[in-house]
């Protein structure tokens, strides 16, 4: 009967000498009603491990320490990635040029056009979509046009193809084409240049003459015209 039981309490102290996390598998074991062989799922799924209803704190805090890097990782590399430029899209201009002195001297139509379409515009609470460039940059772009142009030149130039048409056929003696630009500054950017017009000896027309610089209005403000 000794030996007997000296080979039970060998058995059992083998149990008891048993490395600390081996008793920790088969406590477990014991708990989830299986045998103190049963294989444990991986690390990464003991949060789905139940110990009488309660979750192990400690699994617990390490999975939200795991995502809490994980989501830091992510953010940190989308706050090094460089988005792609921006690509600005341009924008089309339309116009009609001519030489300065028939433009705005000679054409009194013009004048008339252009301040009844103003006047419409803000009676309309509309924005403005059409313009005067003296001696725009832009015509560098255009020596055909150029070559058969006097100078100083000016051009009317709007965002309405439909409307420059018409005025192209209202004034006649211009030429007209159309260009794009990425802002309204760059389309209208202008050289300097001093207007001077001569007053005629003769004026016999019923009514006066319109002042220089009736044009003004419709220039690019200077502020906003990028100096050369």
């Amino acid at each position: 009967m000794l030996p007997s039981a000296a080979l039970s309490l060998s058995s059992y102290s083998g149990l008891l000498a048993a490395p600390s996390h081996q008793a920790d598998r088969a406590a477990c074991g014991l708990l989830l009603g299986g045998s103190t062989t049963t294989r444990f799922p991986s690390t990464s799924n003991f949060t789905h491990c139940n110990f009488n209803g309660i979750r192990n704190p400690m699994l617990l805090s390490n999975s939200r320490n795991l995502s809490l890097k994980t989501s830091v990782a992510v953010d940190s590399n989308q706050l090094g990635s460089s988005d792609p430029a921006i690509k600005v899209e341009k924008k089309k201009y339309y116009f009609v040029v001519a030489n300065a002195k028939f433009m705005l001297d000679e054409e009194e139509h013009f004048q008339e056009l252009m301040c009844e379409r103003l006047r419409l515009f803000k009676e309309r609470n509309m924005e403005q979509d059409f313009w005067l460039a003296i001696e725009p940059k832009f015509l560098d772009k255009f020596p055909n046009i150029t070559k058969r142009l006097g100078r100083p030149a000016v051009a009317l130039v709007s965002t309405n193809g439909p409307w420059i048409t018409f005025m192209k056929l209202r004034l006649d003696r211009v030429l007209a084409e159309s260009y794009e630009a990425e802002s309204l500054e760059e389309a209208l950017a202008s050289n300097p240049t001093t207007l001077e017009f001569k007053k005629p000896e003769n004026w016999v027309a019923p009514y006066p003459k319109y002042e220089p610089g009736w044009w003004k209005p419709f220039l690019l403000p200077e502020s906003d015209n990028p100096k050369p």
